[in-house]
């Protein structure tokens, strides 16, 4: 299924009522015009009382419409369905914290692909799951070693630094501003290991950019391999 998003979800929806129509059951019809009035006006930039009292009809009328589903047996145990039932949430949460315009709940899903979906396709199929288990602890790992060697001067920053975060007047008292640099950053494993590189420290640094890299590395592990030098 593709994706749509901004106007294209509403050339599209320009289209769903109008093809639904004499094919499904009018209540189904209902449920869906209610249902994309509630989405459309949740999506607004600013509120007043008569946009809240509209979102809760929509709302209202959506769940009342909704009983044919249950009442055709397409849902006869009910609708214990997580992100309908934040939809009785949305005016009370907009009234505290403002409008949820430019919020997307899709960061679960984007963590999936990261954490199952990519070390899956890395895996043999069988037993996979010690498998994605290893990827990610390899990942973890790589980007932990690439920050230290980072912060150590001994790799270039793969991101640019970002600005420190700007604290209002208003939360200053409740939050401290963060005193290291903060980047963005991702690691992203190679489906296969790479043949071409030395294996030698002085021919690996020439190959990668890096002439100074045997010394970097001798500095790196000498406080590890004999600590009392530190």
């Amino acid at each position: 299924m593709k994706l749509t998003v901004g106007l294209q979800r509403f050339h599209h929806s320009l289209v769903y009522l109008p093809a639904l129509k004499d094919l499904v059951p009018c209540e189904l019809v209902e449920a869906l015009s209610s249902f994309l009035d509630f989405c459309y006006l949740v999506r607004r930039q600013d509120f007043d009382e008569t946009t809240l009292q509209a979102v809760d009809t929509a709302l209202a009328t959506y769940h009342d419409r909704r009983e044919f589903f249950r009442t055709s047996g397409v849902r006869p145990d009910g609708f214990s369905l997580p992100r309908q039932h934040s939809m009785c949430h949305y005016v009370r949460d907009i009234k505290q914290f403002g409008a949820p315009y430019g919020v997307c709940s899709s960061i679960t899903e984007s963590r999936h692909i990261t954490a199952v979906k990519k070390p899956w396709r890395r895996s043999s199929r069988f037993e996979a799951l010690g498998q994605m288990l290893l990827t990610n602890q390899r990942l973890d790992k790589l980007a932990a070693a690439r920050a230290d060697f980072e912060e150590r001067g001994m790799l270039r920053p793969q991101y640019p630094t970002l600005p420190d975060k700007i604290i209002s007047e208003d939360d200053a008292e409740e939050e401290e501003a963060i005193d290291s640099p903060r980047v963005e950053g991702s690691v992203v494993l190679a489906r296969t290991r790479e043949r071409s590189y030395p294996a030698r420290p002085g021919e690996l640094g020439n190959h990668i950019g890096v002439p100074q890299f045997t010394s970097l590395l001798q500095a790196y592990l000498r406080p590890l391999l004999r600590p009392q030098l530190r």
